[in-house]
């Protein structure tokens, strides 16, 4: 597929899609988001991609992951929403949220520069977040008249806390990068220049030592795990989920390679193999109604 305003590299077995509106700070879109859903679809089908890296493009008038969305993009930026009724309107950053939320390779945020809005809430289903020492970072949706987005009342307050996610989100302010590193929104703060290639270090060390269908698995036992009532439900999924590996050649593959001390060469592949109890739940469909 031909994208207009993010850019979807493969190499190493790791893809990158890049924020890629350098001229507008790689600020977000309705059609910037569509692509990224078209590239997380791309990634996940594709056998010879173990691991996905978003950051943000080159070339913008400072380090810049992704500054939100253009209030500039045309002249109603938000007619995505209000051309549909009340029960219709889909928020486009939920829309990709989701899409991250039920990936099976494990996605990293490569958080090069500024990241506000839509551009901070994109990141919050991400498995591992990398973070220039310079980043500032910020939900600014109520100094803009607007409310969070892309489901981040539901992901913000599981990583913060209840009480932290509504001081972020009423307050509006910017934060810095080791602010958010004690907040545990980010996973690590390294210089400027490293970010991508520590991101990069991360995904090499998943795929060359983990299993990718144990990665898929674990991935979605915890996303799943987040919601559930109890422990039953968590335990009852990866009960299904052991019997699975039990028969797996990824099982046996990786006791051999401990025993014999080398890389193991894993033979499953989550875009094929997933085991036929997968998913685990109906797709959810979006609400038409709010009761």
């Amino acid at each position: 597929m031909a994208y207009q305003q993010i850019r979807y590299e493969v190499k190493d077995k790791i893809a990158t899609i890049y924020f890629s509106r350098p001229e507008n700070m790689n600020s977000y879109t309705p059609l910037m988001c569509d692509e990224i859903n078209a590239a997380l679809d791309e990634a996940d089908n594709d056998p010879n991609v173990r691991a996905v890296i978003f950051t943000g493009g080159e070339g913008t008038k400072k380090p810049t992951f992704c500054a939100g969305f253009d209030l500039n993009y045309s002249d109603n930026p938000f007619s995505y929403l209000t051309d549909y009724s009340v029960f219709e309107a889909e928020d486009t950053g939920g829309m990709n949220t989701i899409r991250i939320w039920e990936m099976k390779k494990p996605v990293i945020a490569a958080i090069n520069g500024s990241a506000v809005g839509v551009g901070m809430t994109i990141t919050l289903p991400m498995d591992v977040k990398i973070c220039s020492e310079k980043a500032k970072m910020g939900f600014v949706f109520a100094r803009r008249g607007f409310v969070c987005d892309a489901a981040s009342s539901w992901f913000l307050p599981r990583l913060v806390g209840p009480a932290k996610a509504v001081e972020l989100c009423c307050t509006g302010r910017i934060f810095n990068a080791q602010e958010a590193l004690q907040m545990g929104l980010v996973t690590e703060v390294v210089p400027e220049d490293k970010v991508y290639e520590r991101a990069v270090e991360i995904a090499k060390e998943m795929y060359v030592n983990c299993s990718p269908m144990s990665i898929a698995m674990c991935r979605q036992l915890i996303m799943q795990g987040m919601g559930a009532p109890d422990p039953m439900l968590s335990h009852k999924l990866e009960s299904v989920c052991y019997h699975y590996v039990a028969q797996s050649p990824d099982a046996e593959e990786g006791a051999k390679a401990f025993l014999e001390k080398r890389d193991p060469d894993w033979k499953t592949n989550p875009a094929t193999d997933m085991p036929k109890s997968y998913p685990w739940f109906p797709k959810k469909q979006f609400p038409r109604n709010i009761q």
